[in-house]
């Protein structure tokens, strides 16, 4: 199994995860504002991961500080625009916005670095957009103006978090940048940031009772913890783009979940663009020149 396989393995588990998240994140903000839940789910992340990985924390250099204090304010904006539009838009359609970040990524990247996308990115990229739309849009492929605020923060989270995406990978890419301190200290710096906020605007405190208390710490050390450490590690064995296309899954992902527990149901128009974008995903993880080197070598051994 390569690397580059392994880390998007890794990912695709990240983004199951994540989709999971919607729903807990809506049982948490009964409880909690939103930049009261991102402060506790981020210093919470921190703080086990600080615990468990200490030594590995030492003699962090100011790279890494400079990268971690970027990111950590991409994901800010990345949670304002998640967290907030689930409390505007149905749990489905964040999920689904947020997945847009599949076509910022490659878009941006192509932009920063002046080149255009392979074949096989933009068939994919094209095919993920057309899922996304199947899955937002009305039947009569009209805007939904009763979610419209929900939905454009949650494409505000898509857009930053295309940005965090192409910040980690040139950060990765730094060799005075260390990818574990990286991942873990862009938490910290995270939820600091988060907890001013809360100050500012709510009244912060710790989750009530048993169920906000579970969805918290599943948040904190799965969804958080766990998935933006992990992302920062895969990212040195992949590309933004490459991860971006992944990330598209948690569209499904929340979509399957909503369904379950939230009784969210879909149409038939909007498990035809969740399919759209599964296919999108084998399109860009199967080498198929590969595959056809494979079989024409197999076809020659076999005439031989």
């Amino acid at each position: 199994m390569s690397k580059q396989l392994k880390a998007d393995l890794m990912l695709l588990l990240v983004t199951l995860c994540w989709g999971v998240s919607y729903y807990l994140v809506d049982v948490s903000l009964n409880d909690m504002g939103s930049f009261t839940l991102n402060a506790n789910r981020f210093l919470i992340a921190f703080a086990v991961a600080a615990v468990l990985a200490f030594p590995k924390l030492k003699n962090v250099s100011k790279e890494t500080l400079k990268y971690s204090v970027l990111l950590g304010t991409a994901l800010v904006f990345v949670y304002i625009g998640a967290t907030f539009g689930i409390q505007y838009t149905t749990l489905s359609n964040t999920g689904f916005l947020c997945g847009m970040s599949v076509i910022f990524t490659p878009v941006m990247s192509c932009l920063i670095y002046r080149k255009l996308p392979g074949r096989k990115l933009a068939l994919v990229v094209a095919m993920s957009t057309a899922g996304i739309a199947l899955l937002t849009l009305k039947d009569n492929f009209l805007i939904n103006y009763d979610n419209l605020l929900g939905d454009l923060l949650s494409v505000m989270g898509a857009f930053t978090y295309a940005i965090h995406l192409l910040l980690t990978e040139k950060a990765v890419l730094n060799e005075e940048v260390d990818p574990f301190q990286l991942g873990v200290f862009q938490l910290g710096f995270t939820g600091v940031f988060n907890l001013l906020l809360a100050f500012i605007f709510e009244e912060p405190h710790l989750p009530s009772e048993p169920t906000v208390w579970a969805s918290v710490l599943f948040l904190s050390i799965f969804c958080t913890g766990v998935a933006f450490i992990v992302q920062v590690i895969a990212q040195q064995y992949t590309s933004a783009p490459h991860v971006g296309i992944i990330f598209s899954l948690e569209t499904v992902f929340s979509g399957i979940v909503a369904f379950i527990f939230a009784k969210e149901v879909l149409t038939f128009k909007s498990y035809f663009g969740a399919l759209l974008m599964i296919s999108g995903i084998f399109i860009m993880e199967v080498n198929f020149e590969q595959l056809k080197l494979n079989r024409k070598n197999k076809i020659e051994r076999n005439n031989h």
